[in-house]
């Protein structure tokens, strides 16, 4: 009786019935017996609903499978086995996403959660598989055929990642946010995501509650989707979505990669922009989010211990990721004299050279009084020198025209398949 709701909600739920028929159509390959029996109970005692299934291992048996005009495609596989991986990325690009593919698996880390969100599928489940959430992806991936896990749209990301402690890398990064967000006549959406779990201060900034549980998704990251995620999401007055956890001073908080790669893949597939506020700690899913940037900017301060540990760990960044994002260097509140001794602009240009993006002025009134009442400094004063060179930093400017020039295509990189 328990299986009778998920079957009728599911008929009800899907919207690209065959054409040539009033029913739905379930394609399904499986080995197991088990997962057998769980499909022909759900699906096959509908009438609304047409049941394709082959038996059988999908390295050996995806000729079988009846692709004509399935409403959706289901495939069990052994993860474990590199013939039955070759042969889910050969039928995912056939079908590129129409109809979408599920990818039902009993063995689950993060070296195949990076290879399914590579080939898009739409959606994956690990063994054992509760009925409910069965149809729940089956009507998710029929509902929006275009969606993947690796998402058909790509974020612009912009990473923000501290040379040292106390340099105001979170002040930029969400002054970041707030700029890309643009006006109400130009809005697009953008998140803001802290991944500081331990000293998060963005929520604080902000003056919001932070939402997101980490709890609730560290022992299953594959059950973070759109809806969870909508439930996680902390809601600024400007519209800026934020995602941050409530922060833990005293724990050394160190997740699974997979918790950090599964929440930022689903936020760069449901946003136009994504700022990253980066913890100065090292992590084991640091990199990936690092290359996953489409930009990576290291926050010194102008002392010359910040400059030194903003040129080491610029080194150490372009050694381990290689031909990765685009690293450059901010130098934040910046302040020089005419006759004053110390540091010049002149000398941070010949430390850096091309990596350096630009440097940020001092205004410590402006910003401590942003940060007291939680608003953007545009607030507390409009054209205010830290919003004027921040902006000219990160905002794109309009290329000039040049004739008989190409027209180039912007380039976007998507959080994690493009590793």
């Amino acid at each position: 009786m328990a299986l009778c709701g998920p079957r009728r909600r599911f008929s009800a739920m899907l919207d690209r019935p065959n054409p040539s028929s009033n029913k739905t159509r379930v394609a399904a390959l499986t080995a197991d017996p088990e997962f057998e029996q769980l499909l022909r109970t759900t699906f096959g005692g509908n009438a609304q609903i047409d049941l394709n299934l082959v038996v059988g291992t999908l390295a050996e048996s995806t000729s079988k499978l009846d692709l004509a005009s399935p409403t959706v495609v289901i495939v069990d596989f052994d993860a474990s086995r590199t013939e039955e991986l070759t042969a889910l990325q050969r039928l995912a690009a056939q079908l590129n996403g129409n109809p979408p593919l599920i990818a039902v698996t009993n063995s689950f880390d993060a070296a195949v959660a990076r290879k399914l969100v590579q080939m898009r599928i739409s959606d994956f489940l690990v063994k054992p598989v509760p009925a409910i959430e069965l149809v729940r992806a089956c009507a998710r991936a029929a509902q929006n055929p275009s969606a993947s896990v690796g998402g058909d749209r790509d974020a612009q990301i912009y990473s923000f990642l501290p040379a040292a402690g106390g340099v105001g890398v979170t002040t930029l990064a969400i002054q970041t946010a707030l700029m890309l967000l643009g006006d109400k006549a130009n809005r697009t959406s953008t998140c803001l995501v802290d991944l500081d779990f331990q000293h998060g201060a963005v929520a604080d900034y902000l003056d919001l509650e932070p939402r997101l549980d980490l709890n609730e998704i560290e022992p299953r990251p594959e059950r973070l989707d759109r809806q969870l995620l909508e439930v996680m999401i902390s809601k600024h007055v400007s519209g800026l979505s934020v995602i941050a956890a409530p922060n833990r001073p005293a724990e050394m908080r160190s997740f699974d990669p997979l918790v950090v790669t599964r929440l930022l893949d689903l936020v760069s597939v449901n946003f136009d922009y994504v700022v990253i506020d980066t913890p100065r700690t090292w992590f084991g899913w640091t990199d990936d989010v690092l290359r996953g940037s489409n930009k990576l900017y290291i926050v010194s301060e102008m002392t010359v211990p910040g400059l030194k540990l903003a040129k080491r760990l610029l080194a150490v960044i372009r050694e381990r990721l290689g031909e990765g994002p685009s690293t450059q260097v901010i130098v934040n509140r910046f302040e020089q004299s005419v006759f004053a001794p110390g540091l010049r602009r002149a000398d941070i240009e010949k430390a850096f050279g091309n990596a350096l993006a630009g440097v940020v002025p001092n205004n410590y009134r402006l910003v401590r009084e942003a940060i007291d009442r939680g608003i953007p400094l545009e607030e507390v004063k409009a054209g205010n020198n830290v919003t004027a060179q921040l902006k000219k930093l990160i905002i794109p400017q309009p290329a000039k025209a040049v004739k008989n020039s190409a027209v180039k295509t912007k380039e976007t990189r998507s959080l994690f398949w493009a590793r």
